[in-house]
């Protein structure tokens, strides 16, 4: 078999944990297996660089902070290598560059546009262990590029993708996926299995089990996973396209999305296009948006309100405004203390209901909703941040415990 495994921060945060690591490895090649590992940076390592960077620059540049973000999974990748030919195990670790895992230029959230396998086949025929850095790529000028937060999911499940794995198996600091964040709600279930459309729900939505463009990889090569425990050995959560209860309407989990802000735009022009005008101004800055509401205004005019990443925040709120003549807008808000609570389960669209309990849920909570969306499998909510965490309790219990 051919079994690739990923490994993340936690899970190679100091030597004693590489060590454990490089002996669940040693167990699969040993059993006969060709392994592929792909690792993250230990610990907190990327948010002590990203932190570095910001002593030096309030806002670094993109390019720059890929450059220093790289070196941590560097470091993971060649002292794995170490422990495993300490044990015997041959073994060699290969940057981004080296598997010529080719990206585009977004710095920091780069895709993934080819990769070649050949150097990683011939390291496999003779018999060695191929340590592969997370979340990393280089571009077509040899920049190296970084994946985003959470890359090296995506960088296991491509490597899969590409050489047809039999297996490809994400470690974490958890037993697989749940109901919510057990580190938020202790009695929260673990899931036996869970459908590809489902987990990137789940993943988009804030659960930190996966990286949400791994999963969309994985459903779009047929890319089986399991996600399992580093610390614990016994079988995990499996996402695959059919599940055994695929019939059934039911809530498969709850995220919390926390690194957010909304945007508000005020007083706007009651005309055609001015969405258009908005939305081009921040895709030219490559920001993404998620929720979005417009509401009716006075003296026809209205507001547009919407939801990006927090890390976005400053990029969208300057280019913003500096296109108000353009764009025509009385006046723009901010607001960074808000939290996204999503209800996510397959067949949600037929089950009426699920709002009704959501919401119920909310108010015996006294938590206020900003904004609501919907689709055929969740509901997001906007609350404030200071609420989310109860909030979580209270549609937990409502739909798991009670």
């Amino acid at each position: 078999m051919l079994i690739v495994q990923k490994f993340g921060g936690s899970s190679v945060a100091d030597a004693a944990k590489l060590r454990r690591v490089a002996g669940i490895i040693a167990e699969a090649k040993k059993a006969g297996n060709d392994v592929i590992v792909v690792l993250s940076a230990q610990g907190d390592t990327t948010d002590d660089l990203i932190a570095k960077a910001h002593e030096i620059s309030p806002e670094p540049n993109r390019r720059e902070l890929d450059m220093l973000m790289v070196t941590g999974e560097q470091i993971s990748i060649s002292l794995c290598a170490m422990a495993l030919q300490e044990m015997g195990i041959p073994a060699i670790s290969l940057l981004g560059w080296q598997v010529r895992l080719r990206t585009n230029s977004e710095y920091g959230s780069a895709r993934i546009r080819s990769l070649d396998t050949e150097r990683i086949q011939q390291e496999l025929d003779q018999g060695k262990v191929v340590l592969v850095a997370g979340f990393q790529g280089v571009n077509r000028r040899g920049d190296m590029t970084t994946l985003g937060r959470g890359g090296s999911d995506t960088t296991a499940v491509a490597i899969a993708a590409k050489m047809h794995a039999d297996l490809c198996q994400i470690y974490t600091d958890v037993e697989g996926v749940y109901t919510a964040d057990p580190r938020i709600i202790p009695n929260a279930k673990k899931l036996d299995e869970i459908t590809y459309a489902e987990m990137l729900e789940l993943a988009s939505m804030g659960a930190q089990v996966l990286h949400n463009r791994s999963v969309e990889l994985a459903k779009r090569y047929g890319v089986e996973l399991e996600v399992l425990s580093s610390y614990v050995r016994k079988p995990g959560t499996k996402v695959k396209e059919v599940v055994k209860t695929m019939e059934e309407t039911k809530i498969s989990g709850i995220a919390k999305d926390d690194k957010i802000a909304r945007l508000a735009l005020v007083g706007l022009k009651d005309e055609p296009g001015i969405a258009f005008r908005i939305f081009r101004v921040l895709a030219k800055e490559k920001i993404n948006v998620d929720l979005i509401l417009q509401s009716i205004g006075r003296d026809n005019t209205k507001d547009i309100s919407f939801t990006l990443a927090r890390e976005d925040l400053n990029r969208a709120k300057a280019a913003l405004e500096k296109a108000q003549d353009a764009i025509g807008y009385e006046n723009l808000t901010v607001n960074d203390q808000v939290s996204k609570l999503s209800v996510v389960g397959a067949g949600m669209i037929n089950k009426s209901g699920i709002a009704v309990m959501l919401f119920e849920a909310l108010a015996a909570a006294q938590v206020n909703i900003h904004m609501i969306s919907t689709s055929e499998i969740k509901i997001s909510v906007l609350i404030d941040s200071s609420k989310a965490e109860a909030a979580m309790r209270a549609v937990h219990r409502k739909f798991f415990e009670e």
